[in-house]
């Protein structure tokens, strides 16, 4: 409902707002620009007439109002407030000065836009319909004016949701009259109500209507429209006789126009009075692609039955050889006429073309609530981008930031608000404001980092594994909150918990505790604590409890399925948890909780350590490989045998090479090597 019952209280919300100037009129109303006495900030006010709006009209007034609350997302159109005033509604929402996309190109004659200059625009656009997908919406009227553009024209944001629909479930869509629609609802704030057709989107009045009207189908119902005059809201109604099949496209798309808006973007599908979704929207963005590709629209005619010739066929004419292939064959894929054929967002967003362009706006520009890297990260060692996979998902953090998942999508672990299993890399959408540099996976949840320390985390949340202070699980990243004067450096991810390697050389934990594999529980040199004391879990990151680890700054650290293992900034390697396979590296399978140095590495100097399911690997100064543990399927790097004590690894000395980095997942051992030969020679 809107805000407000008294006169008094009504009109004290609009002194909050100083008028400028009135920038738009139309059927639904008003369109104020204003300043916002508050911070002096402009925005733009809808006056919507109540008294006079049919109910039909109010709920869809009402309806723009509920869509706009639903969204938050830089490239759309920000929703302020609603409220009644002088029995009017006025929305209020975001500026943009910079005009609309249709006027844009416009300006621009015959002088095409550069491809690099097409997809920064057609990126946003695109995230922003995402946005307005995953929330269950379809725009329905997407076109490119009602794409909007700062006032450097840099950065556009979509509007005008009037005729959008909320759905119930996302297979659910919206039809014409004859195939269960819901044509006998108000459909928008521009006059596309069920009582008024807009007068550009007709076919020129025809001097006998009898004709033209005995061809509807039968038992189908049109509201009248006199060619733009409004018919009472009881006028004359027409049910003619025949089949639906019969009716012809024109008349199709006069009802349809009532629904979906505007008829040059207007789908294949939708003129053959099937159901709208959201493949009727990605035609809208080939539409708009088109347009800034050859700055004319894909499809016009002189009149309304020439254009649906020309949608139905799906005739346009090619962009300019100018353009890559690559954009080409988008084009041609979004103005697929099968809807099936028509690629989803995410699959858009994750080919090469984007990618870039995704890339490059989430660095260069500042302006849209992104992140930027603006203070030193000299502390502590660099980091790299990581990539790391779980028992039945991957994930990938590319070289400037952009996390892509892909497999199982159980628990919400690929991070793209739902259960979805994806089968090619998908960006997650939710962290597309943030630099990130690297991401671990466990079985079914994800840590990711950020250039700025920013830590966070998804997927399933049993044990707090998350960190986030409760066992839940998220299927969108959330921020994880540190404790404070600690910056995370490196996350790592266990089966069960997580661990996060701080700047100032501490680590932190969270998650199943089991055996101290976490080395949560306090203990001094040679302690066992008593049963309660124990610590069996952690919902927040704590800082390690037990000695050494709790005092000694750590370089490296790493969680296997019950062990962990972890490097002091000395290079003595410690184990701690299970040892039931002689993971731990010492002589007795005991069943201590507390952290044990490992016996064999002692006089050398460890770099790196890793953790597999029941075994241990670790890498030397110099490149040496030791591993110890469960053998079996050759995961130690030589026979199937069983070693309690750190082996070395014969490495094949045909080519020589240096070990730079080791990962351990499960029963694999993966090493990362550089050539002797590829080593800078000293001066």
């Amino acid at each position: 409902m809107w805000r407000g019952s008294g006169s008094v209280a009504l009109k004290n919300e609009m002194e909050k707002y100083e008028r400028i100037r009135v920038v738009g009129r139309g059927a639904f109303g008003i369109v104020h620009l204003c300043l916002r006495k508050a911070d002096q900030k402009l925005v733009i006010i809808k006056q919507i007439p109540v008294e006079q709006m049919t109910k039909e009209e109010r709920q869809a007034a009402q309806n723009e109002c509920q869509v706009l609350k639903l969204l938050n997302h830089p490239n759309v159109i920000e929703y302020y407030e609603n409220f009644l005033e002088d029995k009017a509604l006025m929305i209020a929402m975001e500026y943009a000065p910079g005009g609309t996309l249709a006027e844009f190109i416009q300006k621009r004659c015959n002088s095409l836009l550069e491809e690099e200059t097409i997809l920064h625009f057609f990126v946003q656009i695109l995230l922003a319909l995402h946005h307005v997908h995953t929330h269950l919406i379809l725009h329905r009227d997407l076109k490119t004016q009602n794409i909007l553009l700062d006032k450097h024209r840099m950065v556009v944001k979509i509007g005008d949701f009037g005729i959008s629909k909320i759905l119930s479930s996302k297979s659910k869509a919206y039809t014409v009259p004859g195939h269960g629609g819901d044509l006998g609802s108000a459909e928008g704030l521009g006059g596309q109500g069920p009582h008024c057709i807009p007068t550009s989107s007709l076919l020129p009045p025809p001097k006998d209507l009898g004709p033209w009207l005995g061809s509807l189908a039968e038992g189908s119902t049109l509201a009248l429209a006199c060619f733009g005059k409004k018919l009472p809201t009881n006028g004359p109604v027409c049910r003619a006789p025949g089949p639906i099949s019969s009716t012809p496209r024109a008349v199709i798309l006069a009802f349809l126009v009532q629904v979906v808006g505007t008829p040059c973007y207007i789908s294949p599908e939708l003129c053959e009075g099937k159901p709208y979704n959201q493949k009727s929207d990605i035609w809208a963005l080939g539409c708009v692609l088109y347009e800034l590709a050859s700055l004319k629209r894909a499809f016009e005619a002189a009149n309304l039955p020439a254009l649906v010739l020309k949608i139905m066929s799906g005739t346009f004419a090619p962009i300019s050889d100018r353009y890559s292939p690559e954009l080409r064959q988008l084009v041609l894929s979004l103005l697929s006429l099968e809807p099936a054929q028509r690629p989803p967002l995410s699959h858009i967003m994750a080919q090469p073309l984007c990618i870039r362009a995704l890339l490059n706006l989430h660095t260069d520009v500042g302006s849209v609530r992104m992140r930027r890297v603006e203070k030193s990260l000299t502390t502590g060692p660099p980091m790299a981008p990581g990539s790391a996979g779980g028992r039945t998902t991957s994930t990938r953090c590319r070289d400037r930031g952009i996390i892509m998942t892909f497999g199982s999508g159980s628990s919400g672990c690929l991070g793209h608000g739902s259960l979805t299993d994806m089968s090619q890399p998908t960006i997650v959408e939710a962290l597309l404001g943030y630099e990130m540099v690297q991401v671990a996976c466990g079985a079914s949840h994800v840590l990711a980092l950020s250039t700025e320390r920013e830590l966070f985390a998804w997927g399933r949340g049993d044990g707090g594994r998350l960190g986030l202070g409760t066992r839940e699980s998220h299927s969108c990243p959330q921020q994880v909150p540190m404790p404070p004067g600690q910056e995370a450096q490196r996350v790592v991810c266990g089966i069960d918990s997580s661990m996060v390697l701080t700047v100032p050389g501490r680590a932190l934990a969270c998650g199943s505790n089991r055996f101290n594999k976490l080395g949560l529980d306090h203990l001094s040199l040679g302690e066992e604590p008593a049963p309660h004391q124990q610590v069996e879990e952690a919902l927040s990151f704590i800082p390690l409890g037990s000695a050494p680890l709790d005092l000694e700054p750590l370089l490296s650290l790493d969680l296997g399925t019950a062990h962990s293992a972890a490097v002091t900034a000395s290079g003595d390697c410690y184990t701690f948890g299970s040892n039931q396979h002689g993971q731990l590296g010492t002589n007795a399978r005991r069943s201590s909780r507390a952290p044990c140095q490992v016996q064999g590495l002692q006089g050398i100097k460890v770099a790196t350590v890793a953790c597999g399911d029941a075994f241990t690997v670790a890498i030397g100064a110099e490149g040496e490989v030791y591993s110890w543990g469960k053998g079996a399927r050759g995961r130690l790097g030589r026979r199937d045998e069983d070693a309690g004590l750190p082996r070395p690894v014969q490495l094949d000395e045909t080519h020589p090479y240096t070990v730079t980095s080791v990962s351990c997942c499960h029963g694999n051992t993966l090493l990362a090597v550089r050539s002797v030969t590829d080593e800078p020679v000293p001066p």
